[in-house]
Formats: structure tokens, C-alpha cells, sequence
């Protein structure tokens, strides 16, 4: 489980694929205090580490994972988004974050904000998946690329979301352009309530 707080941006040194499988080796500040099988998120989705050398770690996306998200679209010198589980005796400064990326979204706009800046994301929509939560909310939590954000004016498959230059700075909102697609998952909460309703 993570918070959606960003620790730093790796970066990919190598790319392998073994059959439906592609490998991915990173490197970033924390790699010497990571251990085999420890979760860590990039860009939003749960990976394991499967390998440590020196300063550089793998870690493994099946074809599913591969399907749902934009890490097939990584290419060596990429920034990655990447967050260690959330330690359970801290204070939660995101929202719940699992790790289970939903799908993909495409940027439409980016518009300055004074200071900061609006992105815009437009997600297919389905009504099937939307009557199980998967939908955003105003002021509601999604997360992008692993970044824990609070949704404004949501419509049926928009959201945007306001971004500070700290953030843009030191995640990979910084890469982030008209056309640029990104991973996002939806509330667990809103998941979770819509679950109930259909039971009632």
C-alpha cells in the first residue's frame, strides 16, 4: 500500500523482454536500502524488485501490467515516479494508494495557473465500470502517475488537476505534455462504496 507522496524520480537504465514479460533495471537515491521482494510503485503501479546491483535495481511487469499502464511506453532515460510502501506508523499525507493501476489516461491541456498548472486527462469511459467507482469526483483523490491529487471539475471521462511547482519539479509531471498518457487509479473508497450499493 502507498500514500500517493512521490520520494524522487529513478531513472531507466535498461530494458529487457522475456517473452510476455519485460524486465525493467532503475536506479535512484534509495536503491542500496531496497531488498529483494520489496514493493515499490512506479508511476502508480506496484512492482517487485526482483534484482539489486550496486546502484541499480529491477523489477518485472507481466503482460496484464503492461496492458493496463504506460510502462510499455518506457524507453531507457525515462523518469520514473517511485514510492516505498507506506510505513503503517507514519502519518498518511496522500490518500490510499494501492498500486492497482485502472487504466490509462491522455493529457489534453496544460494551462498555467499563476505559479502553478492545470493538467487536463481524458480516460475512455464506461458506464459498466463507472457504476463500480471507477470515476472521479470533485474533490476527490486520483491518483496520476503515482501522485496523489484532488480532482477539479470532473466530467464524464475528464478530470484535471492542479499541479505546484514542487511537484512538477520533482515528479514526472515535468515530462508531461499535450498527448502524454499516464497511469491512473481511481478511489479505493468510491470502489469500495459503489460494491455496496450494488449489494443492497
Amino acid at each position: 500500500m502507498f500514500s500517493g507522496i512521490v520520494e524522487e524520480m529513478a531513472t531507466v537504465v535498461a530494458i529487457v523482454k522475456e517473452q510476455e514479460n519485460i524486465h525493467f533495471s532503475l536506479t535512484c537515491s534509495f536503491t542500496d536500502q531496497l531488498k529483494i521482494d520489496q514493493s515499490v510503485s512506479h508511476n502508480g503501479v506496484c512492482l517487485t524488485v526482483v534484482a539489486i546491483d550496486g546502484d541499480v535495481y529491477t523489477v518485472t511487469a507481466m503482460k496484464e501490467t503492461l496492458e493496463r499502464s504506460n510502462l510499455g511506453k518506457l524507453r531507457v532515460g525515462d523518469h520514473v515516479n517511485v514510492e516505498r510502501s507506506m510505513v503503517m506508523n507514519g502519518r498518511l499525507d496522500g490518500h490510499i494508494v494501492q498500486g492497482h493501476v485502472d487504466g490509462t489516461a491522455r493529457c489534453t491541456a496544460v494551462e498555467d495557473a499563476d505559479g502553478s498548472t492545470y493538467f487536463t486527462f481524458e480516460y475512455p469511459f464506461d458506464a459498466t465500470m463507472a457504476r463500480r467507482g471507477y470515476f472521479t469526483v470533485d474533490k476527490g483523490s486520483v491518483t496520476v502517475n503515482g501522485v496523489s491529487l484532488t480532482v477539479c471539475e470532473p466530467t464524464e471521462n475528464t478530470f484535471k488537476v492542479a499541479i505546484i511547482p514542487y511537484t512538477k519539479e520533482h515528479t514526472n509531471f515535468c515530462d508531461i505534455g499535450i498527448g502524454s498518457i499516464v497511469n491512473i487509479e481511481f478511489d479505493i473508497l468510491g470502489k469500495y462504496i459503489a460494491r455496496l450499493q450494488s449489494l443492497s
